[in-house]
Parts: C-alpha cells; sequence; structure tokens
C-alpha cells in the first residue's frame, strides 16, 4: 500500500470515534470501538460495537461493506487493537485476514496485559500493514472508564452536583430544593444512562427520596448504590423498591436479596472498600451524586477522575457550601440557565476539549 496519509488517517478515525461513541450505555465492561472502512479516500464500510456480548465494531462494519472484494484493497480504521482472543465473540483479527484486508489503522492498544499488543502482532504477521496511536489522546479520552477501570483496577468515577450563584448546594434547613432547571436535570438523566451506576448518601436518600433512574431519558437504569452504613434508612424509600438493582454499602452485614444487595465494609477503609467492590462486580463508571459529605469522601480519597458541576442563577445567601474541588476547569457551557462546568484533577494526563471529536466529549 501507498505510504498513509496522516491528515486523511486523523480524519477516518475521528469518524470512527463519532461512531465508538454511539455505544454509550450498552458495551460496558467493555470498551467503546468504532470502525471505518476506506477505499481510495471513501468510506465504503462503518460500524460500532453496540451491545455487550454482540458483534463487535470491526465485524459490523465488514457487514456494511456491499462488495466484499472491496475489502481486500482497503484500509481499516478502528479505535482500539482489534481483539486476537475468543470471548463472546470470535476473534476480529481472523475475520480481518479472513477478507484479506491489507492495512489497519489503530489509535490505542488494549490496556489488559493479557491481549495488549497480540492483536496487531498477528495482524502484522498475516502480512497486514500495522498503523498505530493515530488520535492516541483522543482515544484515550474516548475509553478513559475502560481504560481507568483496567489499569486502576477500579471504577471511573464522575462527580456530580448543582450549586447556586453564591456557593450553596443546599438551603440552611437541608429541604429538598431544586437548584438546576429542568433541562440540566433532563441532561443529568441522559448521564445515567450512559454510565453503569449512580450513588447517593443517607442524607440524600433520605431527604430527596431519590428514584435514581433515567424516566427523563431513552435508555437503561443505572445500578443504583447507597452509602447506609447503620442501615437506619427505611424501606419505603424508592431506592429499595427493586425495580432496579440496588447495592447497599454499610458496616453491619452481606444480604442478598434479589435487586436489593447489602455488601459490609470495613468502616476504616470505607470508600476504598466500596470501589475495590465495584470493580469486582464489573461496574466500569459511576456518578457521585449524593450531597456534600458523599461527595466530600470521594474528594478527600482522591477517588474521583472527573467533576461535572451545574450552577444556577439562584441564591440562597446561606445554607450548605458546596464542596471544595482543587482541579483543573477543562471546559464550561450554558444549559439553558445554568452553567456546567467540567473538572479534571490537576496534575492528571487529559485530552484538551478542542482536540477531541463532540461526540465524545460526555
Amino acid at each position: 500500500m501507498d505510504d498513509h496519509d496522516p491528515q486523511l488517517d486523523a480524519c477516518f478515525m475521528a469518524r470512527a470515534m463519532e461512531l465508538a461513541g454511539l455505544g454509550h450505555g450498552h458495551v460496558s465492561p467493555n470498551p467503546l470501538v468504532g470502525c471505518v472502512i476506506a477505499l481510495e479516500g471513501r468510506i465504503i464500510g462503518e460500524g460500532w460495537h453496540r451491545r455487550y456480548g454482540e458483534a463487535h465494531a470491526e465485524v459490523n462494519a465488514i457487514r456494511s461493506v456491499q462488495n466484499k472484494e472491496q475489502l481486500k484493497k482497503s484500509v481499516v480504521y478502528v479505535t482500539l487493537e482489534p481483539c486476537s482472543h475468543h470471548g463472546k465473540t470470535p476473534p476480529c483479527v481472523d475475520i480481518l485476514i479472513e477478507h484479506g484486508v491489507p492495512k489497519v489503522v489503530v489509535s490505542n492498544f488494549d490496556s489488559n496485559t493479557a491481549v495488549s499488543g497480540q492483536g496487531a502482532r498477528k495482524l502484522s504477521a498475516s502480512g497486514i500493514e500495522v498503523i498505530t496511536g493515530v488520535l492516541e489522546k483522543e482515544g484515550r479520552h474516548l475509553n478513559r472508564r475502560f481504560f481507568t477501570f483496567v489499569e486502576q483496577r477500579r471504577p471511573y468515577v464522575i462527580l456530580k452536583w448543582a450549586q447556586t450563584s453564591d456557593g450553596f448546594i443546599a438551603p440552611a434547613n437541608n429541604d429538598s430544593r431544586w437548584i438546576s432547571d429542568q433541562i440540566s436535570r433532563q441532561l443529568v438523566h441522559r448521564w445515567r444512562s450512559e454510565e453503569d451506576s449512580v450513588l447517593v448518601g443517607t442524607r440524600t436518600a433520605v431527604v430527596d427520596n431519590p428514584r435514581l433512574n433515567v424516566r427523563h431519558w431513552s435508555g437503561r437504569d443505572p445500578v443504583r448504590i447507597v452509602i447506609d452504613r447503620s442501615l437506619r434508612l427505611s424501606n419505603a424509600l424508592h431506592l429499595f423498591d427493586q425495580s432496579q438493582k440496588t447495592i447497599c454499602y454499610n458496616v453491619l452485614k452481606n444480604e442478598d436479596n434479589n435487586n436489593l444487595v447489602l455488601v459490609r465494609l470495613d468502616n476504616r477503609n470505607f470508600v476504598r472498600e466500596m470501589v475495590e467492590d465495584l470493580y469486582r462486580k464489573d461496574i466500569q463508571s459511576v456518578i457521585v451524586e449524593g450531597g456534600a459529605q458523599t461527595l466530600d469522601l470521594f474528594i478527600s480519597a482522591g477517588l474521583w477522575d472527573e467533576a461535572r458541576v451545574f450552577v444556577s442563577r439562584q441564591a440562597f445567601e446561606k445554607g450548605v457550601p458546596a464542596p471544595l474541588l482543587q482541579g483543573n476547569l477543562l471546559r464550561e457551557e450554558f444549559v439553558s440557565n445554568d452553567i456546567l462546568r467540567f473538572y479534571s484533577p490537576i496534575g492528571r494526563t487529559i485530552a484538551k476539549s478542542a482536540d477531541i471529536p463532540a461526540a465524545s466529549l460526555v
């Protein structure tokens, strides 16, 4: 094949990342993967990993090509190294080899040490040209949940809260009161549909009696997580209606009642043990929607990867202060009447928003 064109490679890889983003909320604990097949600078096939346990991106892209003979002269762009092992589906490298694809362009290697590099090596050994590292930083950002889960052996932690213009997260009397507007709240339901779980603390469970579902959006309901150390919460709360899987972390007992699971942790290392247990349960990401105390648990432990903060036009003048966050402000945008700010921990290497395809920003 002719020498590759870096600009064209970046263009097709960006499109593959857009496709990969369509798998949000459906493929975990697998990574988000998109694939583009191009012939002479023109896209002839596209695909993405649509749902966990179903066909991978490369398979779906190949299926979309009408004339399979064209694959013998095409370039395949894929956001993550094609798999070389048997899982719930056959190895993607075998399908690429079978169809005589001459060239594969990859953004990221799989971080799983058991498979990392094996797919690329098998492709190369079969005579397929392999180019790696195209939009590598953007690919890391797209699959930041997956890479955190595999490399740090814990879920990707997103902190979310709404605060008033004068810096309060709740009124002085701790009454339940909306701070963000309706459009912002709908956006939060979209986020829930894209993540594996959502977590609140005891006080939020009592004051707000949340359902923690996605009734204002279309998608799957996340696993609900509640911290109730002493098991004092009422069984009448929405959290315990068993309408969706719920995990209650406490310091007293373990119990499994269908969709309600009680998990006992050591009070001295509560948060660390909790994220370790979520990892063992294959929960790749969690949105922390708790009150100030719950959010501070994760902030003080240094166990967060991203914060999304709505700032309302409202002012309380007094109340419960919003968490103090030492982080990098990545960007801010208007959501109806609110300002939405995105933060990452200080010192964390992350792609700049200008470098990231729009489909992968959230």
